[in-house]
């Protein structure tokens, strides 16, 4: 083993590695606290991992250095990628709680971090070296630059995008509820633990619309509220919200969540709407990998390259 040329068992035991130096940090540091990587950290953390990513491509490609050559090569994106899915599997056969939940230490799997695995460091670990390898495995076709290898990037650059702005963006993604009467404007939300947040906006409650099924239950058919959103430079828009008909305003979704009664009153006038507001200023990169990906692989099926030589293999990094 780590005699040249290195193959899948090399990364087997990085994965190991990986995997062991991981449950160290789990029961040394405690579990990773993803609201650490709020902004500005996550950016900075954004510009280490892509500065990284160029100096391993450098070394590998431009001075030689065979280990970070190797990192960009196919059996280093195998054994990653098998290992990922292995955690992944794990995640998806154990029942997760979330991450605020009280530890039950009567039950081993909670115990060993393993119903919480968005914040299990191994799988972290495990996740980073993919998505390092990944953005090694884009600069080297990226740089230099052939028309044949634009499925590939798109694909491969687009994949990279959703990783690291899905994973260091979700701590600053803020989900919040707020419950608004009639004609009593309210600019401040309760996040899940119960904090008050004052918004730059404010929202007040025109109309709470029902509508009900011709039953004998009256079960609610529809329920929608009319309102207006007040904006700290004057702007009054109003909308009318319903679910699955959010609207926007100020870099927040603004959601139908359900709707309360005030204690002693009777009739519409007494409903209190809930509304759920959500900012996600990562989202829109997300949703820029999300469409590459959709373009490379339309490229891939409706382009035909000249010379089917000329192609290189897609699985061949």
């Amino acid at each position: 083993m780590w005699s040249k040329p290195w193959n899948l068992t090399e990364a087997f035991t990085i994965g190991i590695g990986l995997v062991t130096t991981g449950l160290l940090l789990q029961y040394t540091v405690g579990p990773v606290d993803w609201d650490m990587l709020a902004w500005p950290v996550n950016a900075v953390l954004l510009a280490l991992l892509v500065t990284g990513m160029a100096a391993v491509w450098w070394a590998g490609t431009r001075r030689g250095i065979y280990a970070c050559h190797w990192l960009g090569g196919l059996d280093n994106a195998i054994g990653a990628l098998g290992w990922v899915v292995v955690a992944t599997l794990v995640m998806g056969l154990t029942r997760q709680v979330p991450f605020n939940a009280p530890t039950l230490h009567d039950n081993p799997l909670d115990a060993l971090g393993l119903t919480r695995m968005l914040s299990f460091w191994p799988l972290v670990l495990l996740y980073l070296w993919l998505t390092f390898s990944l953005g090694v495995v884009v600069l080297r076709r990226l740089i230099p630059f052939h028309w044949r290898n634009v499925p590939f990037l798109l694909l491969h650059a687009g994949l990279l995008m959703v990783l690291l702005c899905g994973t260091l963006g979700s701590a600053d993604m803020q989900r919040l509820k707020m419950y608004v009467a009639k004609s009593t404007p309210e600019w401040r939300a309760l996040t899940d633990d119960g904090r008050v947040v004052e918004l730059p906006l404010a929202i007040d409650l025109n109309q709470f619309v029902m509508e009900h099924h011709n039953d004998s239950l009256r079960t609610p058919k529809r329920y929608a509220s009319d309102l207006d959103i007040l904006t700290r430079d004057g702007r009054r828009l109003h909308t009318v919200i319903e679910v699955n008909r959010p609207a926007s305003a100020m870099g927040w979704r603004i959601y139908q969540y359900g709707y309360d009664r005030m204690p002693g009153t009777t009739g519409h006038e007494g409903i209190v709407s809930i509304l759920e507001l959500v900012r996600d200023p990562w989202l829109p990169a997300v949703y820029t990998g999300i469409y590459m990906l959709i373009a490379g692989a339309l490229f891939l099926l409706f382009i035909t390259p000249r010379k089917k030589n000329d192609t290189d293999d897609l699985a061949t990094v």
